[in-house]
């Protein structure tokens, strides 16, 4: 039986007096008057902070409160926007990978191109890759969480490649009969491996994408 994370969420009573007068001094902190919807620094601090304590403690050491304090906000700031622990662990570590860029559609070696840059650029950064290593590290004993994690955060993303490598088929830029996707399982586990002991600049997403694409597009 898995441990159990899940918080209750906000109960029925007011605010205390203590998260009342923290928001308030947050929204006089980022000029805007209480009671408004919470800044975009506050989001982020909240985020920071799930993910120290994260970093510092596991699973087990996130909790609301300890998020609250630690962000300088109310624990109501938090509950407007995540309504427990679940989600707001989920947008935690759903910020670990940047988003990517919009596809343009003209050429797929250049939408690609961008895609893995951002990935490459995440793996390489050294805050990110230590708390994606715990997160992997301490993931099997929340099955649920990384259940959710992958449908909501990996999923989307790996169907955004195979999107635009299905693209590539259509408009007759890659081979009729490209798998679609072992194409994108090849990007993303070049770039796993090569996360361990190698250097993931603008210089190796380009010599990944073009290797891949030297088999998949149609010659004249």
């Amino acid at each position: 039986m898995q441990p159990v994370i899940l918080d209750q969420g906000p109960g029925p009573s007011t605010p205390s007096t203590a998260s009342t007068d923290t928001e308030a001094g947050l929204a006089a902190e980022t000029g805007r008057r209480p009671g408004r919807p919470r800044s975009e620094q506050a989001e982020q601090a909240i985020i920071e902070a799930t993910l120290e304590l994260f970093a510092e403690l596991g699973f087990e050491g996130v909790c609301v409160e300890a998020v609250a304090a630690r962000a300088g906000v109310g624990k109501a700031t938090i509950y407007r926007r995540w309504p427990n622990k679940e989600e707001l662990l989920l947008a935690a570590f759903g910020s670990l990978k940047s988003p990517f860029p919009e596809p343009k559609g003209v050429s797929v070696r250049d939408d690609l191109l961008a895609m893995v840059q951002v990935m490459c650029a995440d793996k390489a950064d050294p805050r990110k890759a230590r708390r994606y290593a715990l997160l992997l590290g301490e993931g099997d004993k929340y099955p649920r969480l990384m259940a959710r994690y992958k449908e909501t955060v990996v999923q989307p993303r790996r169907e955004a490649m195979r999107a635009v490598i299905r693209h590539g088929v259509e408009t007759g830029e890659l081979r009729p009969d490209t798998d679609v996707e072992i194409a994108m399982l090849t990007l993303t586990g070049v770039i796993m491996a090569q996360e361990k002991d190698g250097i993931l600049d603008d210089d190796f997403a380009v010599r990944l994408v073009d290797g891949l694409l030297q088999g998949l597009s149609v010659r004249s």
